[in-house]
């Protein structure tokens, strides 16, 4: 009996435990005298908290392993809300970012905090922000990297943007009429002199819907819309990373 209760025992542990989960860094935050709260997103169990602990003695092998914006493998053991990690390993690939690029990085790191509830996988959504980062090392215009990815954080989300076809009546949105874009409906055409709270044309929405950004006018329309969206599923929560890009692009 006691046997069988040993090996029960070890097999809860052993479901509890995480090896080699591909991962990035979004946030962390010191915790007691010498660890890390880490926050991470990870491909297979989708946003992860975890205790680094002792990372922030000269000497922790995980020290220097704890920042955004490189990708990990990271393995993991607990079953309460803040498991502990055991183990970090660096895979490469991506420069670090920097400058506009970099506040960029920490806007999408904000969006998967404020969005993401704890171990909800979103491996595709884990992808796309790969690239992104990836991305935003490569582009110096970074742009279109983050209205791509706002658009398909949203439809990860179940909030998928309606471009193809106007609302009311179905019909394929027409490159060269003026829209407005009604939450949970999609896209209402607009009668000649009528004014909206967001304002888009046709073609915008056409190349919203196949990522294409090469047009400065479809560009700026997007971010519009975009914002609109993002703040309204975010509800009350401010982006303080917004604002930061804001002051930014001032100086």
């Amino acid at each position: 009996m006691a046997t069988n209760s040993a090996s029960a025992a070890g097999a809860a542990s052993d479901r509890q435990r995480r090896d080699a989960q591909p991962a990035f860094v979004l946030h962390t935050y010191p915790f007691r005298e010498t660890s890390l709260v880490v926050e991470t997103f990870t491909r297979n169990f989708g946003r992860v908290g975890l205790v680094a602990r002792g990372a922030r003695r000269p000497k922790s092998a995980l020290r220097g392993l704890m920042m955004a914006f490189q990708p990990l493998l990271l393995s993991w053991a607990g079953k309460s809300e803040l498991r502990t990690l055991h183990k970090a390993e660096w895979q490469g690939g991506i420069p670090q970012l920097q400058g506009l690029g970099l506040m960029c990085g920490f806007y999408l790191n904000e969006l998967l905090l404020k969005f993401l509830a704890r171990e909800d996988p979103h491996d595709m959504l884990f992808d796309v922000y790969q690239e992104a980062i990836a991305s935003l090392a490569r582009e110096p215009e970074p742009a279109a990297v983050l209205r791509r990815f706002e658009k398909h954080l949203l439809k990860e989300l179940g909030y998928a943007l309606i471009l193809d076809r106007e609302a009311d009546s179905g019909r394929p949105i027409d490159p060269g009429r003026r829209y407005t874009y009604v939450i949970e409906r999609g896209p209402v055409a607009l009668d000649h002199g009528a004014e909206a709270l967001v304002e888009i044309s046709g073609r915008t929405l056409i190349e919203l819907e196949s990522d294409n950004f090469a047009d400065a006018g479809t560009l700026a329309q997007s971010k519009l819309l975009m914002r609109f969206l993002v703040n309204h599923y975010l509800g009350n929560q401010e982006l303080h990373t917004r604002q930061l890009l804001r002051e930014m692009q001032q100086i």
